[in-house]
């Protein structure tokens, strides 16, 4: 799966939390930027985990802001399964 196929779906799963219908990028700040409160935040990545079927550690959700690190860290888990 290229990096762009994962910001894609991404980006679709964030559609969801996209209430202000901001443009969504890679720079784009999950939390700060679509207003997404912590529990609203750990929906989002277990609904990113379903859909790559991967894991992501606490600490490294807690880590991962923009879009961009996000599709890092999928790219990442994805090559460990």
């Amino acid at each position: 799966m290229t990096e762009e196929d994962i910001t894609t779906e991404i980006c679709t799963l964030l559609q969801h939390f996209n209430t202000k219908g901001i443009t969504l990028t890679q720079a784009t700040d999950i939390p700060a930027e679509l207003n997404i409160d912590s529990v609203g935040v750990l929906d989002f990545i277990m609904d990113v985990e379903d859909k790559f079927d991967i894991e992501i550690p606490m600490n490294v959700v807690s880590e991962t802001h923009t879009i961009g690190d996000l599709v890092k860290v999928v790219q990442a888990r994805i090559k460990k399964a």
